[in-house]
């Protein structure tokens, strides 16, 4: 417990304020003994090389024999029984062995995301799909200019968050899940606010939906600027989770006392806005903890939550705001979102590895004095430039989109399927309350087919995840990226086919349980179809992992901001039948994109200069 405090923002003001003489960490201690692995670098002259003992260009030296027996992959008699290092459905065979040296000599779980190559990619399920051995030291490797790599002590070391239990790893994501549950609901409880804002500000329907569509934008923004920041070995993801949070959490106030209605808009924008890291690097913290193997299970929950609190907010705000009047959703979400951010600050740990190994290098610098001691992250981030940050920033996802037609078709599609969901904010009164007679808080019960309809889906998922992904990975190996998108084939066809349901049976002379029904498939769709396509993408484009979902977040958020708006009238002016139909024509051919991509995914990836190779 002592070391989640101290690791949580609380515990670094702690011991901050006390110059580091509380809630040390070990190097910190007066009894502390550096690993002997650490005295054989220092006087060893030698730069360490990367290993190649698959195809024996270089034999290993006897000190370093245990350690180049871990990193050799299983060979046929182990759990994966053919190479997985094969590239491009196995056209071209990389020995795992000539990796380079950004992994460990020794064998040790990596967040996913530190993979930056198909072969890496291969080398990390490997990794996943071994048994734990005894506990090994790491011998740091030293680089050709002398710098000596600071990295994990042993295989098991308890400061790498892949060697957390699994107590401890779902008790920090349970609070990244109820962080991004809070903005996300943020975003839709203000619609039951609408007719309580219209009446006090004298505006129309189309300015007041403003607070939900500045919020939306704001959110697909912020990602933007804080992801970039996050992957900073000196800043890691907890500085920018705790004041961008905070900041939201401070935004709620003035939005609840607020008596100008540009005054309002402009701080639903910043909640948006400084809620955004959890919505792009909530995934990235949970990568940081899970092995490949365990990775579906969590980011779809975690998507499950990103679908599910939109529509809770029209719930709690449609019994709430009738009573106690618009400004009541605010407070709501103020007494979320507040203990929440109590909770992070108190007991959230860092887990960005290159923070961690950061901070381990300037600790053991000062207990040596040997200022070759050099984290990689440190090392990567002094040759980084302000020309550097803004081109991986805010160009890099926009040149991904416009330069890689599959990136395109997959930021195009999640994008229609992200606008039509927010659309439903704009369709439901119309069909619920204008239809069926249902008062506010009745037509907020109906987003409940969205929860609903994504568990089931859920379930369904995992099944197949636990059923045939982990048997066919244990068996063969990684695989084709395509191989992945094999429930959208069958997913895909859902969306559609719920939304021809709602558009056609939003009828008076049809039960209203029916169109709901419809509702709840399309939601099932969209969870299972974008877990998909969030699958694929990183295993084709590892690299650039982090721009692919920050240009694919800024793409959903601008065009459901945009949906917001231009929902109402194609509603009014074709009708919920046939408005609802003509977008429901569009995910049909999406549809047959999503067969596109997995027939002949290779052939465009071949041709990308941006697929890993």
């Amino acid at each position: 417990m002592s070391d989640l405090i101290r690791d949580a923002p609380i515990g670094q003001i702690i011991r901050y304020l006390t110059k580091n003489r509380v809630l040390q960490y070990p190097e910190e201690r007066a009894d502390y003994i550096l690993p002997e692995s650490y005295d054989t670098a220092f006087t060893s002259k030698t730069p360490i090389e990367p290993e190649s003992t698959l195809d024996n260009e270089k034999a290993p030296q006897p000190e370093d024999k245990l350690a180049s027996e871990e990193v050799e992959p299983p060979t046929d008699s182990d759990l994966e029984k053919t190479d997985t290092a094969s590239i491009l459905n196995g056209e071209h065979s990389v020995p795992l062995g000539r990796i380079q040296s950004s992994l460990s000599r020794v064998s040790t779980r990596e967040a996913p995301g530190r993979s930056h190559t198909r072969a890496e990619l291969e080398h990390q399920i490997t990794k996943a799909t071994m048994e734990r051995g005894p506990t090994r030291d790491i011998v740091p490797e030293r680089t050709s200019d002398g710098a000596i790599l600071v990295d994990w002590y042993t295989t098991d070391d308890p400061a790498n968050p892949q060697n957390w239990s699994l107590k401890k790893k779902m008790f920090v994501a349970s609070i990244i899940y109820l962080y991004t549950l809070a903005v996300y609901m943020g975003s839709s409880i203000f619609t039951a606010s609408y007719n309580g804002v219209i009446e006090e500000f004298d505006v129309s329907v189309q300015k007041v939906s403003l607070g939900l569509s500045m919020y939306v934008l704001a959110y697909g923004i912020g990602p933007m600027i804080f992801s970039p920041i996050s992957e900073m070995p000196s800043v890691g993801r907890n500085p920018p989770y705790m004041v961008s949070f905070l900041i939201f959490v401070l935004m709620l106030i003035p939005a609840a006392l607020t008596r100008n209605f540009s005054g309002l808009i402009a701080a639903r924008f910043f909640q948006g806005f400084f809620g955004s890291p959890c919505l792009a690097t909530g995934g990235a913290s949970l990568q940081d903890m899970f092995s490949f193997m365990k990775m579906p299970y969590v980011i779809s929950l975690w998507s499950l939550i990103a679908t599910c609190g939109p529509s809770l907010g029209p719930i709690i705000g449609g019994f709430s705001v009738p009573v106690k009047g618009w400004r009541w959703t605010q407070w709501e979400l103020l007494w979320l979102a507040g203990p929440i951010c109590l909770a992070m600050f108190l007991f959230l740990p860092e887990t960005s590895t290159p923070n961690i190994l950061f901070r381990r290098a300037d600790r053991i610098r000062a207990l040596t004095g040997e200022n070759r001691l050099k984290s990689q992250g440190e090392i990567d981030q002094a040759k980084m430039t302000v020309n550097d940050i803004v081109i991986e920033s805010l160009w890099r996802p926009m040149q991904l989109m416009l330069l890689d037609p599959s990136i395109a078709f997959t930021a195009v599609y999640t994008a229609l399927i992200y606008g039509i969901y927010y659309s439903f904010f704009e369709s439901f009164p119309l069909v619920y309350m204008g239809m069926y007679g249902f008062n506010q808080g009745q037509t907020g019960l109906v987003f409940l087919s969205i929860p609903i309809g994504t568990l089931v889906a859920l379930i369904v998922y995992w099944s197949y995840i636990y059923w045939f992904v982990e048997p066919e990975i244990l068996k063969n190996g990684l695989g084709a990226p395509e191989h992945r998108l094999i429930p959208g084939l069958f997913s895909a066809f859902l969306v559609p086919a719920g939304l021809f349901i709602f558009a056609w049976t939003s009828s008076p002379s049809i039960h209203w349980v029916v169109s709901v029904i419809g509702v709840g498939i399309f939601t099932a769709g969209i969870l299972i179809i974008i877990q998909c396509i969030f699958v694929y993408l990183p295993f084709s484009y590892p690299q650039y992992a982090a721009s692919l979902f920050a240009g694919n977040d800024l793409a959903r958020s601008s065009l459901a901001a945009g949906s917001i708006h231009f929902s109402s009238p194609l509603y009014h002016n074709l009708g919920i039948d046939r408005g609802v139909s003509l977008l429901a024509g569009l995910t049909v051919g999406c549809a047959a994109g999503v067969y596109i991509l997995y027939f002949y995914g290779a052939t465009l990836r071949a041709k990308s200069q941006f697929a890993a190779k």
